[in-house]
């Protein structure tokens, strides 16, 4: 894949009232099979850090 360098994903399920963090993982592809197995109620988000400008 061709993710920009640091990219995490982070699969999240929902448990009234809240939603908690299950897993972290910096594959993609490895994020959307974890999420098709949790089932209902499961987001992938997406956390990319941001270049530091050059001083």
């Amino acid at each position: 894949m061709t993710d920009p360098p640091g990219t995490t994903y982070i699969v999240s399920v929902y448990e009234a009232p809240h939603w908690r963090i299950v897993l972290t993982t910096k594959d993609k592809g490895k994020a959307l099979v974890w999420a098709r197995e949790i089932g209902d109620k499961v987001r992938i988000e997406t956390i990319t850090p941001e270049a530091k400008p050059s001083v």
